[in-house]
């Protein structure tokens, strides 16, 4: 077992989660999985696991190795503490349909930018994020687009925003929306951190 592997099996143990994981781990997976437009013949294929696997993983049937777990996970763009909750911080009652803010799942982009769900999951319509651009972070050099629609309120410092060939400066109490199929990428050229609740449908984390 390599360190990555025991790190994140130590993990795992601090969170109370043994061998037998619950049938909502394979609802995450399937979740995740549609979001990210992947079949399960694609995600087999990306971490070299049978569809019936998959399938049986995503029913609970089966309950997936901590390798096989980060496999999963790296196909489907998280890390594998994604799929574990902390259970003393989670009312189960509100599981469905409430986040704590001392419970957010989160993902780390390049030059420092996160996203916090705050969404209870990826299964409605629309995604709610709590972005976090910290100064001088960007989207990319290229612009983007994908299907859907997003929109969005900065809360906090600025945030440059390219819709096509137009290109918006948004401050704090600022607000957008758009068709997702324009190209769009976003930067904060300012001296603070950016905040920016920012919705998007359908969910695409």
């Amino acid at each position: 077992m390599n360190d990555s592997i025991k790190a994140s099996s130590a993990s795992i143990g601090a969170l109370g989660v043994n061998d037998n994981l619950s049938t909502g781990f394979g609802q995450e997976i399937r979740d995740l999985r549609k979001a990210k437009g992947l079949t399960i013949p694609v995600l087999a294929a990306m971490t070299g696991y049978s569809t019936g696997y998959i399938s049986q993983v995503e029913r609970g049937i089966s309950s997936p190795s901590v390798d096989a777990l980060h496999k999963l996970a790296y196909a489907l763009g998280v890390s594998i503490s994604w799929f574990f909750r902390n259970a003393e911080a989670e009312n189960p009652d509100e599981r469905e349909y409430i986040v704590r803010a001392r419970n957010r799942r989160a993902l780390g982009y390049n030059a420092g930018i996160r996203d916090e769900l705050l969404s209870p999951h990826l299964r409605g319509q629309l995604e709610l994020l709590y972005c976090r651009f910290p100064a001088g972070s960007n989207s990319g050099a290229e612009a983007y687009s994908h299907k859907g629609e997003e929109a969005g309120i900065v809360v906090q410092g600025e945030l440059e925003l390219q819709i096509g060939d137009k290109l918006f400066l948004l401050k704090a109490g600022d607000s957008f929306g758009f068709p997702s199929n324009l190209s769009h990428r976003y930067a904060n050229s300012g001296e603070i951190e950016a905040i920016v609740i920012w919705a998007v449908t359908p969910p695409s984390y």
